[in-house]
């Protein structure tokens, strides 16, 4: 299997727990190198991992000309900037959600891509390459709900630490840029197409500024979505979707275990079926994916037109939120 060598931006937890083991079992990956702010760090976690390079700062892992593919996993205020300059070092990048810190930002990296012709950029949403979401999108397509009318979603988690990168609003903290991000992104892959209007509720903690609980509606014409996100409630997951004449109901919709299997009920009429989905990790199908899209130069599975577009609903409910009204989108 032809493989590319990878380098991480970054230690973090997420990267260090969830994603380089997931990279590793990749067949088209090699991760080749790290860096981290401090080179002792970088260098403990690539001798755990087994990792040929460190490097103690970023620009040092940016200049390895070995490098095909950087993955950035950096706080969200750092997405756009360093995903840039890796494309300016001849990189493909695969960018952690949300893609920046507003879709002004997201413009400014689609249009870097587009000046680099040749490199690939994607966003991570991982979720949408779960065989548990390729079968819901196949049911919803071949008409196994009947007419889609509505979805909702719910994504949740209690973290009140005020060091959290999660908790600081300046690197683009908060619940719907860290989770309900997803609430949008498949309400916008479910119906194919973008809301015309949204109505968005936002409680911010008093302590860090950052929003805590967003509820919000979606209105996509021919249907709503309807999602509620938070940081400081108990952890859970789940989404609902319906139509004229069935339902289908995600256990775990977003953080999809990878050791044993998902499942989703699929109701038609008064009957309902249970699909159990097969054991997979997700982080290491997108890397795969995203890597054959590398390989045979073809589209990548989501386009930075994606990561745009869902940037621009995420405003409209930060702003419905502060204007206590419903905001439009769209021409």
């Amino acid at each position: 299997m032809a493989r590319l060598k990878w380098g991480v931006l970054g230690t973090s937890n997420f990267a260090r727990n969830k994603m380089i083991p997931a990279l590793q079992q990749s067949q088209h990956v090699e991760v080749f190198a790290i860096a981290s702010r401090s080179l002792p760090r970088a260098e403990a976690v690539a001798a755990q991992f087994g990792i040929a390079k460190a490097y103690g700062t970023y620009r040092e892992l940016l200049a390895d000309k070995d490098i095909d593919v950087v993955y950035n996993p950096l706080p969200n205020h750092l997405h756009v900037p360093w995903s840039i300059r890796a494309l300016e070092s001849r990189k493909h990048v695969l960018c952690e959600k949300p893609i920046g810190l507003s879709a002004a930002e997201a413009q400014q990296l689609l249009e870097a891509s587009q000046r680099h012709q040749g490199l690939k950029v994607m966003e991570a949403f991982m979720y949408r390459m779960h065989p548990q979401w390729e079968r819901t999108k196949q049911i919803i397509d071949d008409g196994g709900v009947g007419e889609l009318r509505t979805l909702h979603s719910f994504f949740s988690y209690f973290n009140a630490d005020g060091g959290n990168i999660r908790n600081q609003p300046d690197a683009g903290g908060g619940g719907l840029m860290d989770i309900g991000c997803y609430n949008i992104s498949l309400s916008r892959y479910l119906f194919q197409s973008e809301p015309t209007r949204v109505l968005g509720l936002v409680q911010y903690d008093p302590r860090f500024n950052t929003d805590r609980l967003v509820s919000a509606i979606l209105d996509f014409g021919k249907g709503t979505a309807t999602f509620t996100c938070s940081t400081q409630l108990v952890l859970h997951q789940r989404v609902n979707i319906l139509g004229t004449t069935g339902r289908v109901e995600i256990e775990i919709p977003f953080n999809a275990p990878p050791d044993k299997p998902s499942r989703l009920w699929h109701q038609r009429g008064n009957e309902t079926e249970e699909v159990q989905l097969e054991i997979c990790n997700q982080y290491t199908i997108q890397a795969d994916r995203f890597s054959l899209a590398i390989l045979n130069d073809e589209p990548v599975p989501t386009p930075l037109t994606d990561a745009v577009n869902n940037m621009k609903v995420i405003e409209a409910v930060f702003e419905s939120g502060k204007r206590n009204a419903c905001v439009r989108l769209g021409n």
